[in-house]
């Protein structure tokens, strides 16, 4: 059976950024292996992050909608019932509304937030690098 896997915003941005980092490495073995789990605000997220200045550099504009496109077609959809408060920080409560009620096995993050709740309700939250290393 397939796991089923939350990728956070900060994955999907270095992804973007780089196809070939760790982090690029673990979308693409999620999209592989495993079934993404979104939902709309995830995904508003992601949009808004990626059109934030400091990325102009690095993000030509005519790219953000295919790859938001391409992440939505990967991806289940999770509509949560229920907020969840749990993290420190509030923005990323998001992600674990998806992981719980997506009945998630592993949240992919970056974020430090996140990664301190390790695991939560019984599921796991690791680096992309901690990912890439399981078997």
């Amino acid at each position: 059976m397939k796991q089923r896997i939350v990728l956070d915003t900060n994955v999907y941005v270095s992804r973007l950024l780089s196809e070939q980092s760790v982090a690029g490495r673990a979308v693409a073995r999620a999209w592989r292996e495993a079934i993404t789990l979104v939902s709309l605000p995830t995904m508003e997220e992601l949009r808004t992050v990626l059109r934030r200045p400091k990325f102009a550099a690095y993000v030509r504009p005519e790219t953000i909608d295919p790859y938001l496109a391409q992440i939505w077609s990967f991806s289940v959809h999770i509509f949560s019932p229920r907020p969840i408060h749990a993290c420190r920080d509030p923005r990323d409560d998001k992600f674990l509304e998806v992981a719980v009620h997506g009945r998630a096995d592993t949240v992919v993050t970056g974020d430090s937030d996140l990664l301190t709740l390790h695991p939560f309700h019984g599921i796991e939250i690791l680096t992309p690098a901690d990912y890439l290393a399981r078997k």
